[in-house]
């Protein structure tokens, strides 16, 4: 069997598995944060987390599909490990990128509601008018 497709098996086995697990955990963890950035919209979140997974299912499958080609010849083993750890490697940088820029967006959603909470909690109820000549 030609290393080439060795290798891209090796990687699918390696970048799809650990896609679905990420995406799991991030969901399951990330529910929380979530409903906290939407002061406790139980329904906004679980949908916002929804979306969210789905377009990292998205966002992951279509780069470890385009990144699975690949133009130099494998001629060995070593060639075939080198290869799918690069390839493996570059989907978790880019992950990884992706996540911390997610949570940072996420965090500037939270930080902005507790400010307008904040916000609205010292402001004075407004005053009722005075019947005219009381």
């Amino acid at each position: 069997m030609d290393m080439t497709v060795i290798a891209y098996t090796a990687y699918l086995v390696v970048a799809v598995p650990l896609t679905v697990w990420v995406a799991r955990t991030l969901g399951a963890n990330g529910y929380h944060f979530i409903k906290d950035v939407f002061a406790g919209d139980e329904q906004l979140a679980r949908a916002v987390n929804r979306l969210l997974q789905v377009a990292f299912y998205l966002l992951n499958f279509g780069f470890v599909a385009l990144w699975l080609r690949t133009s130099a010849p494998i001629p060995d083993a070593r060639g075939v490990f080198e290869t799918v750890a690069v390839k493996v490697g570059a989907v978790l940088l880019v992950l990884g990128v992706l996540h911390v820029l997610n949570i940072i967006v996420l965090n500037g959603f939270r930080k902005r509601a507790h400010v307008d909470a904040r916000a609205l909690s010292a402001m004075e109820p407004p005053q009722r008018p005075r019947p005219y000549g009381a």
